[in-house]
């Protein structure tokens, strides 16, 4: 969309504010807003704010930054009353001497997709964010329970939480999210909502307007929301599996081979080797909180071991099923990733990692079919040579920080600011005394 048919469009929209939209390092979506009367010269000039206000966005001595707006994201926000109607835009973060700012994860995403351009190659990816909706339990209580007690695929012609979770997926389709599939999930009270598989950068913008978005119905309802990992204990946390897959410009999957037994190139097999060597080093951005390793265990359909399968949903990257002459549908899905990832900076990760397998010509080892490797023992593991994913966000943060194919990706300005906000939670995770420990030792001690 140009500038004149965005201005008409707001004009036609009745649109009376516009949020500029764009994130922090966690994934925090932070705005500016502008009336429709300022828009003209925030296209042509951008828009000023001061960076130092940013977590970590800059130093106060240079603190003026610029908002360069990308109009393909203008999108009314369904839930905005009438008479104060407002849209958004996601917009790039540049210095006041025109370079592009190294901390902005949009951008450091944007820019290795267009080294991935130069080949001529698309990166495409299809993630599946999980989320929980809750009643609160209280004025005050910050325990919430379950808004329904509906389970894998339940269907209830009476169930509410159905309703609101229809809501949601009209109000994404009206965004232009081109939502696929709604349905509950394994947990009561968790659910998913799919949408279409495509350009990487464009399906991390849906990525953020799907959580906000989720958020505000929810809020609506007065209902809480959550993209915690595991706000539960004993069930099945949120995931974010994500399907990949590189096509050339013209549209042809480079991940098939009709003449490979699993319907894979050899392009597939080095990004998948790539990634399966890097998965300790970007576990922390893929799951970047300390609960995110309270849902990567044992016994809950999460991934923990480092392996890649047909169809088996204990390994790590999974082969989803291939239909006879769906080509464009062969594809990687990474399975540890959850949605309290910057999608940014997760798909940039999984984007470098694979490359590196591609450069590097890295051989795949062999899928890890029809075994189930939570069932193995840690000897048997250490005999057919199975990794594991970080236990903790400590322990995936040294991995983290030694991994400079993932660190050279996002960048020393990212990887600083990312590297100070993942320790303080470490440490204020470290000292904090729990429920679990007062309710554990309080009278046995």
């Amino acid at each position: 969309m140009d500038h004149k048919k965005l201005i008409s469009r707001v004009r036609e929209d009745d649109v009376k504010f516009i949020s500029l939209q764009f994130t922090d390092v966690t994934g925090s979506v932070k705005s500016v807003d502008i009336t429709p009367e300022r828009l003209p010269s925030a296209l042509e000039d951008g828009v000023w704010f001061d960076g130092s206000s940013v977590e970590g966005f800059a130093r106060v001595q240079e603190s003026d930054m610029r908002l360069v707006l990308d109009p393909a994201t203008y999108a009314v926000l369904p839930w905005s009353p009438q008479e104060l109607k407002r849209a958004r835009i996601f917009c790039d973060i540049y210095r006041p001497n025109g370079s592009a700012f190294e901390g902005d994860p949009r951008g450091v995403f944007k820019r290795l997709l267009e080294k991935l351009d130069e080949k001529g190659w698309v990166f495409n990816v299809g993630p599946e964010p999980e989320f929980f909706l809750f009643r609160r339990n209280g004025e005050k209580d910050i325990h919430p329970v379950p808004y329904d007690v509906g389970g894998y695929f339940d269907f209830s012609a009476r169930d509410q939480a159905t309703l609101v979770r229809n809501e949601l997926m009209f109000a994404l389709n009206e965004m232009g999210l081109d939502v696929e599939m709604g349905h509950h999930e394994v947990a009561r009270g968790q659910h998913e909502i799919d949408f279409r598989y495509g350009e990487a950068l464009r399906t991390a913008d849906n990525v953020i307007t799907m959580k906000y978005t989720v958020k505000a119905i929810a809020a609506k309802y007065d209902l809480i929301a959550s993209f915690m990992p595991k706000p539960i204990f004993g069930v099945n946390g949120s995931g974010m599996h994500t399907h990949q897959s590189i096509f050339s410009q013209d549209g042809e999957n480079l991940f098939y081979d009709e003449k490979d037994e699993s319907h894979l190139s050899k392009l597939a097999y080095h990004f998948l080797a790539g990634q399966l060597k890097h998965a300790r080093g970007m576990s922390a951005v893929l799951a970047p909180i300390p609960n995110s390793y309270k849902r990567l265990v044992p016994g809950y359909e999460a991934p923990v071991y480092i392996g890649w399968a047909q169809i088996n949903r204990s390994a790590l990257i999974r082969l989803p099923r291939y239909t006879s002459g769906r080509n464009k549908s062969v594809r990687l899905e990474l399975r540890c990733p959850d949605p309290s990832a910057n999608p940014y900076l997760a798909f940039a990760a999984m984007l470098a990692a694979g490359l590196d397998g591609v450069e590097q010509e890295l051989e795949c080892p062999a899928p890890l079919n029809d075994l189930n490797i939570w069932e193995l023992s840690e000897q048997e593991r250490k005999e057919r040579v199975i990794g594991s994913l970080p236990g903790s966000l400590a322990e995936a943060m040294h991995e983290f920080e030694r991994d400079q194919v993932i660190k050279d990706a996002l960048g020393s300005t990212i990887c600083d600011v990312f590297s100070r906000a993942k320790w303080a939670e470490v440490e204020e995770y470290r000292t904090r005394v729990t429920d679990w420990e007062i309710n554990r030792y309080l009278e046995v001690a």
